[in-house]
C-alpha cells in the first residue's frame, strides 16, 4: 500500500505551491519522506519556484532545518527560488536565532510570496 503524501503541492502560474499536511515535523521518518518528494519536484522542474506553506506546522526539528537548507541549496543550483511563508512566530524566532532568516526569503502571507516571484 502507497503511503500517503505529507504535502500537498499544487500549481499556480508556474509557481509551485506547497502546503505541509503535517504538524509536527520532527522525526527522521516523516523528514525523510518530505524531502524525498520535495525532491522529485525539483528534480521536475528546469527552474524550480516553490513556496512553502508552514501554516499548518507547529513544530520542526532540527533534522527539518537542516533539510530546507539542502533544498534551498538544491533550489539555487538549478536557478531557482525558494520562498517560505505563514511561519508561526515561535518558529519563526528559530530562523532568527539561527540566522537562518538572513539565507531565506521569508514571508508573513502566501500572496506576498507568490507575488516576491514577479
Amino acid at each position: 500500500m502507497a503511503e500517503t503524501s505529507l504535502l500537498q503541492i499544487f500549481e499556480n502560474d508556474g509557481v509551485t505551491n506547497v502546503e505541509f499536511i503535517e504538524h509536527n515535523i520532527l522525526d527522521e521518518i516523516c523528514i525523510r519522506r518530505i524531502s524525498d518528494e520535495l525532491a522529485l519536484v525539483i528534480k521536475r522542474k528546469s527552474r524550480p519556484r516553490l513556496v512553502l506553506n508552514f501554516q499548518n506546522v507547529t513544530a520542526f526539528s532540527s533534522s527539518a532545518l537542516g533539510m530546507l537548507i539542502t533544498l534551498n541549496t538544491k533550489v539555487g543550483d538549478k536557478n531557482g527560488k525558494l520562498a517560505l511563508a505563514c511561519i508561526k512566530d515561535t518558529l519563526r524566532e528559530v530562523f532568527r536565532i539561527t540566522k537562518l532568516d538572513q539565507s531565506f526569503d521569508i514571508h508573513d502571507t502566501m500572496a506576498s510570496a507568490v507575488s516576491s516571484f514577479n
